[in-house]
Order: structure tokens, then C-alpha cells, then sequence
């Protein structure tokens, strides 16, 4: 791959990655709630799901989904009603998704459950795929060895992806740090829980 290639790859899926989405808005509402270190749990279950996405895309997979509508419609709203559950946990302050720092009425959520909610979402996320689809080929030489070629460009697409991710939680970070000065807990709790459901829906209606 030449370097003229990924002098326009790189600009072009790092302005992709740090547009806010499905993904994104999950690490702010995380960050806001558990903190980046805990969130770190569903970067990893995120990183994992946009891989599996971005080869799926490149070697075929990606267009038998699309031929399948009606299964996908399915996979997108069960991952999607997943999702609005978890939000509605956090407003009802039952603790599931909140840290002792947060609300003391309920442990720090499981890593494998942070890890299974970054994976849900990247992997059934329409847009995710649509946009790989989209994206990926043009920077694909099929007339040479894929391997090599996809390896790279699934590094650089994880290491951004990765930076994205952390920006969005450290934010989220901050937010929680300055609601917890003027004591709106519960406040903090409703509007994280708000995101993640608004991240389900539009998982399910996208």
C-alpha cells in the first residue's frame, strides 16, 4: 500500500471515527458513569466487534447481511432493545451500571457486561457496516495479496478507533466530575441512562 493511500485513509477514518455515533456516544455515557479505566472494558468488546466488521466487509460477509434484510432487522433490534434496557436501569438508579463513587446502592457493572455492550453495539450497528462497505474497498488493491494489506489497514482503523474512544470517555469523565461537585447524582445517572437508550434506539430504528 502506498503512502499516498494512507495519507488519505487516515484523515479520512479518523474525521469518521470522531463524528459522534453509536459507539461514541456509548463511551461518553461510560465515561460519565464508570470512568475511563472501567470503560476501557467496552472499548475492548467495540474494538473487537469494528474488526470483525471491517474484515467481514472487505472479504464478502457484509453484502450476504444486506441481501438478508430480515435478518438483520432482527439483529439490529434485539441489540438495540439490549441497549434500552441497560439505559433504563440507570434511570431507575438501581445501581447496575453505576460505581460506588457514582451511587452507593450497587456494585461496578462486570467487565464481561461492559465488554458484551461495546461488542453488541459495533457489530450491529447498520452504519458501521455501511460505512466500511463503502470505505474500505477503494483503499483495497485486489490485484495484490490481501492479507498484508488488510492487516494494515486494521491496525490503523483500531488504533484511531481506540483514540476515539478514549477522547469520548475521558469527556465523559469530566462531566461526571462536575456534576458530582454540585451533588446531581441522580441527575448523573438520568442523563447517561438517556444516552445509552437513545444509542438502543437508534441502533434499532436506524
Amino acid at each position: 500500500m502506498s503512502l499516498s493511500t494512507l495519507s488519505i485513509f487516515i484523515p479520512t477514518f479518523l474525521l469518521v471515527s470522531l463524528t459522534p455515533g453509536l459507539c461514541m456516544t456509548l463511551s461518553l455515557s461510560l465515561g460519565m458513569t464508570v470512568g475511563v479505566a472501567r470503560a476501557g472494558w467496552m472499548m475492548i468488546g467495540e474494538l473487537i466487534g469494528v474488526g470483525t466488521v471491517a474484515v467481514a466487509s472487505v472479504v464478502g460477509v457484509a453484502s450476504v447481511l444486506m441481501q438478508a434484510p430480515g435478518v438483520f432487522t432482527v439483529f439490529k433490534w434485539v441489540g438495540g432493545a439490549y441497549l434500552v434496557w441497560l439505559g433504563i436501569e440507570m434511570w431507575r438508579s438501581r445501581g447496575n451500571l453505576a460505581i460506588p463513587e457514582v451511587a452507593d446502592d450497587g456494585p461496578a457493572p462486570a467487565r464481561s457486561r461492559l465488554a458484551l455492550q461495546g461488542l453488541v453495539t459495533a457489530i450491529a450497528n447498520p452504519k458501521g457496516w455501511a460505512f466500511f462497505i463503502a470505505l474500505l474497498p477503494p483503499f483495497i488493491h485486489f490485484d495484490e495479496p490481501l492479507a498484508g494489506q488488510l492487516v494494515l489497514l486494521l491496525a490503523m482503523i483500531l488504533s484511531i478507533e481506540a483514540l476515539c474512544l478514549l477522547l469520548y470517555a475521558s469527556g465523559g469523565q469530566a462531566a461526571r466530575r462536575l456534576l458530582e461537585q454540585r451533588a446531581n447524582v441522580r441527575l448523573l445517572n438520568r442523563i447517561a441512562g438517556s444516552l445509552i437508550m437513545g444509542v438502543g434506539a437508534w441502533l434499532a430504528l436506524g
